[in-house]
C-alpha cells in the first residue's frame, strides 16, 4: 500500500471520527435544551448555515494540512531514513542519512550518521587487517594466475557436474569464447559455470572417469586417462584427463588402507591435433601412393635387368630400349621422390618440439633481451604485423643474443636492428648493423663455438639452434647502404584466431578467468525459481536503438552482455557487438548513445547476431534496466529468426521499486549512486550492462533484509511494482 494511500485512509477516519463525536455532542446538548431554548437556537443558526460549513470545511483542510505535515515529518521520513540506513549497512557504507523531517528524527539521523563514522573507521581498520593477513594468499594466487594464463596448452578445470570453473587463456583462444558475431553460431563457447559437455561428449568424460576410479581402486598412485574427440565446430582434440581430489577424504573401512580419495572434479589438457593429424594422413597417403606406385617401376626395371643378363648377345636396338625402360622407370620414381620431399620436407626435419608464436612478438622480445643483457641499443624497419612463425623461441633468443654480443665486442658495433618478412612458405628474419663487414668464415667459427652472450652460456651452438628449425643462417651486405646483415629463415605458422581484448574496469590488472567455489555447485538440478539468488547464474545485458518505438519498426543496433557467476561479475566474458539495422537512425537517439550510420554498416544483421546471443545467455537468468523495453525488441525479432528466449527475467527498476519504495527516482543513475556504484561508459550497451551487473549484486542483499531470497519471490514482488505495468 503507497503512503498517499494510507494518508488518504488516516485523514478519511480522523474526519470521521470528528463528526462522530461532535454530531454525539450536539445530540446529548439538543436532547438537555428547552423547547424555547431550541428555538432560540435555531433562529441563531437560521441565518449563519453557509457561514458555519465553511468554518467546518475550513477547519477540515487546515486540520488535513497539519496532519499531512506531521505524517511527512513523523511518518515518512522515518521510512526513507529506514531505506537510506539499509543501503549503507548492506552495500554502500559511505552514504550518510539525510537531515529529514522534524528535529527529533533530524538528531535521530545526525546520531546514526555518527555511528556510521564510527562503524566505517573500524571496518577500514579491520579490512586493512585483514589485507595484511592475506597478503601471502594473494601472492600465491596471482602466482597461479599468472601461471595459467602463460601456458601455451589448453587447460580447463571443471566439477563433477561438467561445469568450468577455471580455464586460461590458451583455451580461451582455442574455443573462442567470444568469437566474431558474425560466425556461425554453432561456434564453441566456454567461460566460467558453463558445461564443458557443450564443448566435448558427456558420455566420454563419463567413461574416462569409469577408468579413473577403477585405477584408483587398484591402487594406482596417479591416475589419469586419454581420449580423442571431435567438438561441434569439426575440431580434433586430444584430452589428457587428471583427477582432482577433494579436501575432506573419507577414511577407508578396511586395516591396511590408508585414506579413500574422493574425486571433486577433473583437469583436462586439451591439444588440437586437427592439423597434426591431417599432415599426418596425407604424408600416409603419400607414402602409400609412393610405394604402390613405385611397385610398377620396379617391376619394369626388374624385368629390363634380367632381360639384359639373360641376354648379353641381344642386338643393340633391343639393348638401348631395355635401358631406356630403367632410364625412364627411375626418372619416374625420382620425380615422384622429389615430390614427396616437397610436400612433407618441414614434417622430415627436427624433432625438437616447436611452439607457434607471432612474428612481431619474437622480434620485441629479442629486442628487450638484447637491450637488458648487452646494453646494446635495438631498433625495428619492417616487421610484418600478421605472420606468424613456428620457432623455439628461448633458443632462438639465445642465439639473437650471441649474435649480437659478437657484433658488439668483436666489431664494436653499436646498434642492431631487426627486419622480419614473409618469403613464401618461410619468414626471412633479419639482424641489421652498420659499419663492419664479417667474413664467411669467421661466421661459420661463431656457428660452430658454444653461445655465450652476457654473462649466460648456452651448450647449444648456433648452428645447432638454426638446424633445430630446420632453417638457414647467412650473411649479406647491402651495398647501396653500406649496411650488412645476417638472414636467418624460419618456418612460418598458420595464423592463430585472435581474441578480442575487453576491456577491465576499475582498473583490474588481469582477466578472471576461475572461480574455485563452483566446486560447491552440487544443486543443479533444482528449479531455477526455487533456487537462491546467489546461487543462480545471470547473463545481464542492454541494447541500443534506432528509437524507442519497438512495435513501430525501429531496430537493435547494439547488444552488449555480461555474466555473472557465484556473486561475481566477468569482465572477461562479455558480448559487445554492433549491428546494422539497415534502416536510418533517429537524431535524438544518436544523441544518447553516440552511434552513427556510418559506424554500423558492414556489421552483420540482427539474424546473425541474435543465435550467439542466446548461446551466450544459455541456463542463465537474464537481468536487465528497465527490461520489458529491451525484452519487446527480442520478442518481436522472434518470428523471422527463430530465436526465442524463454530464460526468466529479472528487472533492476522493479526491483529498486522493491526495495526503495519510498525514493523519488529509480533511473539508473540514481540507483548507483545510492548503492555506491561508479558509473563507467553510460549509454554504451556493454557500458550499461556492466553498470546493470554491479546495481543487481548491491541489490541481492537488500532483497534478503526484506525476506526475498528466491527467484520466484523475486519476480513476484517484482510483478506487484507500479512500474510492471508499463506495456512497450
Amino acid at each position: 500500500m503507497s503512503h498517499k494511500v494510507k494518508l488518504a485512509l488516516v485523514l478519511g477516519a480522523l474526519y470521521v471520527l470528528l463528526v462522530a463525536l461532535f454530531s454525539a455532542l450536539g445530540a446529548v446538548l439538543w436532547a438537555d435544551m428547552q423547547s424555547g431554548e431550541r428555538q432560540a437556537v435555531l433562529a441563531i443558526l437560521e441565518d449563519r448555515y453557509g457561514l458555519a460549513i465553511f468554518i467546518i470545511l475550513a477547519s477540515w483542510v487546515v486540520l488535513g494540512l497539519v496532519v499531512h505535515a506531521l505524517y511527512r515529518a513523523y511518518v515518512l521520513a522515518p521510512l526513507s531514513l529506514r531505506e537510506q540506513a539499509l543501503v549503507m549497512v548492506n552495500t554502500n557504507p559511505a552514504l550518510r542519512l539525510q537531515e529529514v523531517g522534524a528535529p527529533e528524527i533530524r538528531t535521530l539521523a545526525q546520531v546514526v550518521n555518527a555511528l556510521a563514522d564510527q562503524r566505517e573507521f573500524l571496518q577500514h581498520d579491520v579490512e586493512e587487517k585483514i589485507r595484511e593477513a592475506k597478503a601471502s594468499v594473494e601472492a600465491e594466487r596471482n602466482r597461479l594466475a599468472a601461471l595459467m594464463s602463460e601456458l601455451t596448452q589448453s587447460v580447463v578445470v571443471c566439477n563433477l557436474d561438467g561445469r568450468i570453473l577455471l580455464y586460461n587463456h590458451r583455451a580461451r583462444l582455442q574455443f573462442q569464447v567470444l568469437g566474431e558475431a558474425a560466425s556461425s553460431a554453432s561456434g564453441t563457447l566456454i567461460g566460467l559455470g558453463r558445461s564443458i559437455f557443450t564443448i566435448l561428449e558427456r558420455s566420454l568424460i563419463t567413461h574416462a572417469l569409469e577408468k579413473i576410479q577403477y585405477r584408483l581402486g587398484r591402487g594406482s598412485a596417479q591416475p589419469g586417462a586419454n581420449f580423442v574427440t571431435t567438438t561441434r565446430a569439426g575440431q580434433l582434440i586430444r584430452v589428457q584427463m587428471t583427477p582432482v581430489f577433494g579436501v575432506g577424504a573419507r577414511e577407508s573401512m578396511e586395516p591396511a588402507g590408508g585414506s579413500e580419495r574422493v574425486i571433486s572434479g577433473y583437469v583436462l589438457m586439451l591439444d588440437n591435433i586437427t592439423r597434426s593429424f591431417e599432415t599426418e594422413s596425407r604424408r600416409d597417403m603419400m607414402l602409400q601412393s609412393l610405394t604402390e606406385g613405385s611397385r610398377a617401376s620396379l617391376g619394369n626395371i626388374r624385368a629390363a635387368v634380367e632381360n639384359l643378363l639373360d641376354y648379353p648377345d641381344m642386338d643393340s636396338g633391343q639393348r638401348d630400349r631395355f635401358v631406356g625402360i630403367i632410364r625412364d622407370e627411375v626418372g619416374v620414381m625420382g620425380q615422384r621422390l622429389d615430390d614427396t620431399t616437397a610436400a612433407f620436407g618441414d614434417a622430415q626435419k627436427g624433432r625438437w618440439p616447436l611452439e607457434d608464436m607471432q612474428g612481431v612478438d619474437l622480434v620485441q622480445a629479442a629486442q628487450r633481451r638484447i637491450e637488458q643483457k648487452l646494453e646494446l641499443p635495438t631498433k625495428t624497419e619492417e616487421i610484418a604485423d600478421d605472420l606468424w612463425i613456428r620457432v623455439d623461441s628461448f633458443s632462438l633468443l639465445q642465439g639473437l643474443t650471441y649474435l649480437a654480443a659478437r657484433l658488439k665486442d668483436e666489431f664494436a658495433v653499436r646498434e642492431v636492428r631487426f627486419r622480419l618478412m614473409q618469403a613464401g612458405r618461410l619468414a626471412h628474419l633479419d639482424l641489421i648493423w652498420s659499419g663492419a663487414v664479417i667474413g664467411t668464415e669467421t661466421l661459420v667459427t661463431w656457428e660452430l663455438e658454444p653461445m655465450t652472450m652476457g654473462g649466460e652460456t648456452s651448450p647449444l651452438t648456433l648452428r645447432e639452434v638454426i638446424e633445430r628449425h630446420g632453417g638457414e643462417l647467412w650473411f649479406q651486405r647491402d651495398k647501396a647502404t653500406h649496411r650488412s646483415f645476417f638472414r636467418i629463415l624460419l618456418p612460418t605458422a598458420a595464423a592463430q584466431e585472435a581474441v578480442a581484448s575487453v576491456p577491465l574496469a576499475h582498473g583490474d590488472s588481469r582477466p578472471e578467468y576461475y572461480d574455485f567455489d563452483l566446486f560447491r555447485q552440487t544443486e543443479e538440478t533444482r528449479a531455477l525459481d526455487d533456487r537462491p539468488l546467489s546461487q543462480l547464474a545471470y547473463t545481464v545485458f542492454d541494447t541500443e536503438t534506432t528509437g524507442l518505438e519497438p512495435s513501430n519498426g525501429d531496430e537493435i543496433i547494439q547488444i552488449g552482455a555480461t555474466r555473472i557467476v557465484n556473486g561475481r561479475l566477468l569482465q572477461s566474458e562479455t558480448i559487445d557487438q554492433l549491428i546494422d539495422p539497415r534502416r536510418p537512425l533517429n537524431p535524438d537517439s544518436i544523441r544518447i548513445h553516440g552511434i552513427t550510420e556510418e559506424m554500423l554498416r558492414g556489421h552483420p544483421t540482427i539474424d546473425r547476431v541474435l543465435p550467439l546471443f542466446r548461446e551466450f545467455c544459455e541456463d542463465t537468468v537474464l537481468v536487465a534496466h528497465n527490461a520489458a523495453f529491451d525484452m519487446r525488441f527480442l520478442q518481436l525479432k522472434e518470428a523471422s529468426t527463430g530465436v526465442t528466449f524463454h530464460q526468466p527475467v529479472l528487472d533492476t527498476l522493479l526491483l529498486s521499486a522493491v526495495i526503495h519504495p519510498n525514493q523519488e527516482s529509480h533511473r539508473l543513475e540514481a540507483i548507483a549512486e545510492r548503492l555506491g556504484v561508479h558509473i563507467i561508459g553510460r549509454h554504451t550497451a556493454l557500458g550499461d550492462a556492466i553498470v546493470t551487473g554491479e546495481v543487481f549484486l548491491k541489490m541481492i542483499p537488500l532483497l534478503a533484509e526484506q525476506n526475498i531470497h528466491t527467484l520466484r519471490e523475486a519476480r513476484e514482488a517484482s510483478a506487484r511494482t507500479y512500474y510492471a505495468r508499463v506495456v512497450y
